[in-house]
């Protein structure tokens, strides 16, 4: 027994060892503290934002910025993740400029058709005014330069910079809201504040990638860039198609329930979501970053990534499973309390959107190594069976159906689709490696 118990005590001193040896874990607390203290600052100053703005603001903003989501979805056509896997820095600088590329000419085509037809961009969106057509074109530039650069960051494991960029990004939204909303500017101030905090941001990425663009610019040539676009067309066809199909699965909630239940309703849903985001993002825009890294090194190396994938998954889960009991049961309390009565409602949509929110929170191993394994076919038709679930849902509640009763089946919905999606990955890439199925839990936290 005495020996037992000296051996499980050197066992656990070993991992301790092992963990803090570990790039891996370090680099996702690295980015994590960025992230923390990027949410801290937007968690504390957002009772002051909710008593600027009104449920109708984050309406308008929440549409604005819908409809600019699934537009900028597409606006690097994912080559700027496709920078992520060239062993070579040669081909991979090819793939960010393509990238840079792609994000000018879809920010101009767009700008170019809101121009000559306004009142499509107006319907959507609930604003009017040429100057929101000049903001929705700056909002999907400053998007791709972001998405590329960030990409890039990653791939030279810069996070300390894209750590940074978190920090910079929050502080950039919540100061100029409070300002905005000092001088009662509306919806518009959450607009121009948004493309404040993505300019700080993307300034601070950019310093990573403008020396490898110095060292590397004899290797940028057309014809590189013409044959990687083609090597990785799969991006495009599947994985931005993918992006672009997600980002109108999450923003139509607000576009419909603002048309259904009005603008109120659209902004109650918009900020309710925007706060149980925020510190899932907390973790998932840290572990998006080194998870996928990690895997392509993996792959690179001949390694095995069936664990890595499991491991992943479980962790998520154990993470999450607290905070949301919480809400389910004293959301509406909590938000009541800490942003005034106006968002009660906000609070009663939060307790069904939990629901849905801990799926999505442990589904990015899934969208991340579906990619790696190169199954972006299957998840290109699995989102668009996710999208058409979505749509009647909100469509039919929203025709028959009280506000919230509409948003717990939609939330049901989501959460047993993205429950699907997990096993459905974790076993394609269990069965690409010819995996064991019946692990131990002895094996999965040795």
């Amino acid at each position: 027994m005495p020996n037992e118990l000296a051996y499980q005590k050197e066992k656990i001193k070993k991992a301790i060892k092992n963990l803090r040896k570990s790039a891996f874990l370090k680099n996702i607390l690295i980015i994590m503290s960025g992230t923390a203290v990027a949410q801290a600052i937007s968690y504390a100053l957002s009772p002051i934002i909710s008593r600027l703005f009104t449920p109708a603001d984050f309406g308008v903003f929440g549409s604005f910025s819908a409809v600019a989501g699934i537009v900028g979805a597409l606006i690097t056509l994912d080559y700027s993740q496709a920078s992520m896997l060239p062993k070579e820095k040669a081909e991979a600088i090819n793939l960010y400029v393509l990238s840079l590329i792609s994000s000018s000419l879809i920010s101009f085509v767009v700008f170019s058709v809101s121009i000559i037809k306004p009142s499509l961009f107006y319907n959507l969106t609930k604003t009017s005014g040429f100057w929101l057509l000049i903001l929705f074109f700056l909002t999907l530039f400053i998007t791709g330069i972001n998405n590329a650069s960030q990409a890039w960051a990653v791939r030279s494991k810069a996070f300390k910079r894209t750590s940074a960029s978190q920090i910079f990004r929050s502080i950039g939204a919540s100061s100029s809201r409070i300002l905005f909303g000092i001088f009662k500017t509306g919806a518009i101030g959450l607009i121009i504040s948004n493309i404040i905090a993505n300019i700080l941001a993307s300034i601070n990425l950019i310093q990573v990638v403008v020396p490898d663009l110095k060292s590397l610019k004899n290797h940028i040539r057309l014809y590189k860039i013409k044959s990687l676009a083609k090597e990785y067309i799969d991006f495009p066809l599947y994985s931005a198609s993918q992006n672009f199909i997600n980002a109108i699965s999450s923003g139509l909630p607000v576009l419909l329930i603002s048309k259904f239940y009005g603008l109120s309703a659209a902004g109650s849903y918009a900020f309710g979501m925007n706060l149980l985001q925020a510190p899932m993002s907390l973790v998932l825009t840290a572990l998006r970053q080194v998870l996928f890294q990690k895997a392509c090194e993996y792959q690179h190396e001949g390694k095995g990534i069936a664990l890595l994938y499991i491991r992943t998954v479980l962790v998520l889960f154990s993470i999450a499973i607290l905070p949301s009991i919480i809400l389910l049961i004293w959301a509406p309390q909590i938000f009541t309390f800490i942003f005034g009565s106006r968002w009660q409602l906000a609070g009663i949509l939060a307790r069904s959107l939990i629901i849905w929110i801990i799926f999505v929170f442990c589904n990015l191993p899934a969208v991340i190594f579906s990619r790696i394994i190169r199954i972006q076919r299957f998840v290109f038709f699995y989102d668009i069976v996710l999208l058409l679930a979505r749509t009647t849902t909100l469509v039919v509640g929203g025709l028959y159906l009280k506000l919230t009763q509409t948003v717990m089946i939609f939330a049901i919905v989501g959460a047993l689709m993205n429950l699907f999606l997990i096993y459905f990955v974790g076993r394609k890439v269990a069965k690409k490696e010819k995996f064991i199925y019946s692990l131990s839990l002895k094996d999965l936290l040795s």
